[in-house]
């Protein structure tokens, strides 16, 4: 079927033979005026058959917007717009109802808050900068590397991310999530519980004046990007050997290879002290003997110190953000699903 295109019905603006020229007619009863191709009329005064170059711009302008409606084009934009949007809604839906899942699982069981540190550390440990491979792949779940001296008693932390996945893929209309995704959140939620207790004990154990402090003075506006990067996929192999220490039995040095090796350092060595082991007053004391490690080391006990122990939160949290999505190429339309189109000619009115 042929069209007619819009732009068409823009006129020429040359001169011709017959000495025709665009004129503005307009009257003094009238104040719309009225573009159209008639002969010099030696009466009409210069001022009014002067066309300025913006007009005709704004006119071409005008047409070539009303040819792009013609076609469609701004019908496609739309559609490209309403469907990100959706796929944005769906994972902020999902991911709203992990964290919930994960925060009250977790603070019923907060004696697994060290595990649960330590698997996702370790998952991300696994990352070679050289051959841009291991990370935060969830390659830790895998038997031959759950089984590992340097994640020993990692066991527990695993089971009940197992228990959490089957709860929440039934749930997900997007498909299952992965162990990768859950292992981090889990740990970032697991940060979380920390940030609170520090505030509850701050009250003098006080839960509802903890959480009061918390809300008013906490970082949980600073997990944007965190929240963001939302989309791992699952390694099916287990990672290489011999890429993450036994942090119990590790030397400072070695500690800080490991964490130079994948892009961080003595900084990030030492905000996540937490992450190393059970008793993070012994870890500190260890990484205080390093004279690199060491002013960060106190610089963050200090914070810690503070009402808000922002420099502390805040650092941990840039830390803990890069180290979750290591060797990651995360996929932003994880976990979304095509919504059923309404056809509104079907509808009864």
């Amino acid at each position: 079927m042929g069209g007619v295109s819009f732009l068409s019905t823009v006129p020429s603006f040359t001169n011709t033979t017959n000495h025709q020229h665009l004129t503005t007619l307009s009257s003094s009863s009238h104040r719309s005026a009225v573009i159209r191709c008639c002969k010099i009329d030696p009466q009409v005064s210069s001022e009014i058959l002067s066309f300025h170059r913006r007009d005709v711009l704004k006119l071409a302008g005008t047409a070539v917007g009303m040819e792009l409606i013609s076609n469609g084009f701004i019908n496609h934009v739309g559609d490209a717009k309403a469907a990100d949007l959706n796929q944005r809604r769906q994972r902020s839906e999902l991911l709203s109802k992990i964290k919930l899942t994960l925060s009250s699982t977790i603070k019923a069981k907060p004696e697994l808050v060290p595990s649960i540190l330590k698997l996702a550390l370790n998952d991300a440990m696994t990352y070679d900068k050289a051959t841009k491979s291991g990370g935060a792949n969830g390659s830790i779940r895998l038997s031959s590397e759950l089984s590992r001296a340097e994640n020993e008693g990692l066991s527990d932390g695993l089971g009940l991310i197992e228990e959490l996945k089957k709860e929440i893929d039934s749930i997900s209309k997007g498909g299952p999530i992965s162990y990768a995704d859950l292992i981090q959140l889990a740990g970032q939620s697991a940060v979380k519980s920390t940030f609170l207790a520090s505030a509850i004990r701050k009250c003098g154990g006080n839960e509802e004046k903890g959480n009061l402090l918390y809300t008013a003075y906490g970082s949980a506006g600073q997990w944007g990007l965190f929240d963001r990067n939302f989309g791992r996929t699952d390694a099916t192999e287990a990672d290489p050997e011999g890429r993450v220490p036994q942090w119990g039995k590790a030397t400072v040095q070695e500690m800080k290879d490991k964490f130079i090796a994948i892009g961080l350092g003595p900084r990030q060595l030492a905000v996540m002290s937490a992450f190393l082991g059970p008793d993070q007053v012994a870890t500190e004391q260890l990484l205080a003997t390093d004279p690199q490690v060491a002013p960060w080391v106190q610089k963050y006990q200090r914070s810690r110190e503070t009402v808000s122990q922002t420099d502390y939160e805040v650092d941990l949290i840039t830390a803990f953000t890069k180290l979750s999505c290591l060797g990651q190429q995360i996929n932003f339309e994880a976990y979304t699903y095509p919504v059923e189109r309404i056809n509104l000619s079907k509808l009864k009115l």
